[in-house]
């Protein structure tokens, strides 16, 4: 099996659950922020990266503002790496601008249709620390193979 590695792409403040839970959860985390002056918005003194990181089998991505001018870009670059798996946090009742922000650069669609939105289980998670918890169980959920939640 390969590494597990944790990559939350823009610096947040669910960023920071994401990583320090992450860690506790057996992943590498891994900070991917383009812009070098947010990076240390983050709290827990992890390293970050200002390009895409060398992302395997054993990587999951976790876009952490879906606002950012370069989603699309991100995403992008993300898609060339083989990636267990690639998702952008946002309200499911709102289209996700990633889709449209693909389309623009010419991503394939099969492409675009690996980027997961929402992500996470369905636990009415409000708070940053809440929202982690929420896409960390979702991502063991799909790890393990099992669909998450309380039905078994």
């Amino acid at each position: 099996m390969s590494e597990r590695v944790l990559v939350a792409v823009f610096a947040t403040p669910v960023t920071s659950f994401l990583l320090r839970y992450g860690k506790d959860l057996g992943y590498t985390p891994v900070l991917f922020e383009p812009d070098g002056a947010r990076a240390t918005d983050v709290e827990g003194g992890f390293e970050a990266v200002t390009t895409v990181p060398e992302l395997g089998p054993g990587a999951d991505v976790v876009v952490t503002d879906h606002d950012r001018p370069e989603l699309g870009e991100v995403l992008k670059a993300v898609l060339d790496h083989p990636t267990r798996w690639v998702g952008v946090l946002g309200n499911p009742r709102h289209a996700g601008p990633h889709v449209a922000a693909l389309e623009v650069l010419g991503v394939p669609d099969p492409e675009i249709a690996r980027v997961h939105r929402p992500v996470g289980l369905n636990i009415g998670s409000r708070t940053p620390s809440e929202i982690a918890v929420a896409t960390l169980a979702g991502l063991l959920a799909d790890r393990n193979g099992r669909p998450g939640g309380f039905e078994f």
